[in-house]
């Protein structure tokens, strides 16, 4: 049983020599240790703790759970050297450094693949630049900014078509929306427009007129839908009569939306005679 005893001790010994980095004090699934991990071996294990034949060097965390690594102590360096033929030991060494080495040349290998990848990338680059580089990339058309009352000039008036004078997308109520220009044409009041004017003419104040302030004001005296409203303005507008400046804000500031007209590219939302 010693003799047993001690040859586990050796043997675990040996592979701590050739292992300068620490090994577990027993072996995994996958990886080795000074020990096999088995019940018959943990004697040996304990005794090599107890005569401080091995150390804590290092430790493992490629696991999830961390492992200590084990060296030898210079008692175990005596004690190995003094049970066993030096020249075992150096066969030992010569074994490791043998399969360090065919490791190595794996490594070495896989790094000049990777190198000979990588230039085969950049030749693959440097073709191609020069096309992407002379390539002429055509960029969108710039939509014509909406022409605010100050500043800039006022549009001709047109007749109103789908482009110029699109339903207002901030509709609301049954059948109210962004409708086809056939649909979106409501019968108005014979005095909405009038009345339009009339409250433009009569207004004062530091700004033009808000839409929400004048759908409001009309309301007052008649049944109005905000698609009579907005049709109202729309055909003053190709008229000549009112003047829209447009919402120069975000959109998310916008306050009541649903009163907004939408102009062109433009959101309209306050509105003046023309002068």
């Amino acid at each position: 049983m010693a003799d047993k005893l001690t040859q586990q001790i050796l043997d675990a010994l040996g592979r701590c020599a050739a292992e300068p980095i620490g090994l577990p004090l027993f072996a995994g699934k996958t990886e080795p240790g000074l020990f096999p991990n088995a019940s018959s071996a943990k004697p040996a294990a304990q005794k090599c703790l107890a005569d401080d034949l091995v150390r804590i060097v290092g430790t493992d965390a490629k696991n999830k759970t961390p492992r200590d690594l084990y060296g030898l102590t210079e008692k175990g360096w005596e004690f190995l050297l003094a049970a066993v033929n030096p020249k075992q030991v150096l066969e030992d060494f010569v074994r490791v450094l043998e399969a360090r080495q065919g490791e190595i040349g794996e490594l070495l290998s896989t790094a000049r693949r990777m190198a000979d990848s990588l230039q085969g990338l950049k030749d693959a680059v440097a073709r191609v630049l020069p096309s992407v580089t002379a390539a002429k990339i055509q960029e969108p058309n710039s939509p014509a900014p909406f022409p605010k009352k100050e500043g800039g000039a006022e549009p001709e008036p047109s007749a109103p078509s789908a482009l110029d004078f699109s339903p207002s997308p901030f509709r609301g109520g049954v059948g109210e929306g962004l409708l086809p220009e056939a649909t979106a044409v409501l019968e108005m009041p014979a005095t909405l427009a009038p009345a339009v004017l009339a409250y433009l003419a009569d207004r004062s104040g530091p700004t033009d007129c808000p839409l929400p302030e004048l759908f409001r004001a009309l309301a007052l005296t008649d049944s109005l839908t905000i698609g009579a409203f907005h049709d109202c303005l729309r055909q003053l507008h190709a008229d000549g009569a009112v003047s829209f400046t447009a919402w120069a804000g975000p959109l998310y500031a916008l306050p009541e939306p649903q009163y907004a007209l939408l102009i062109g590219h433009g959101i309209a939302y306050y509105a003046s005679l023309r002068s």
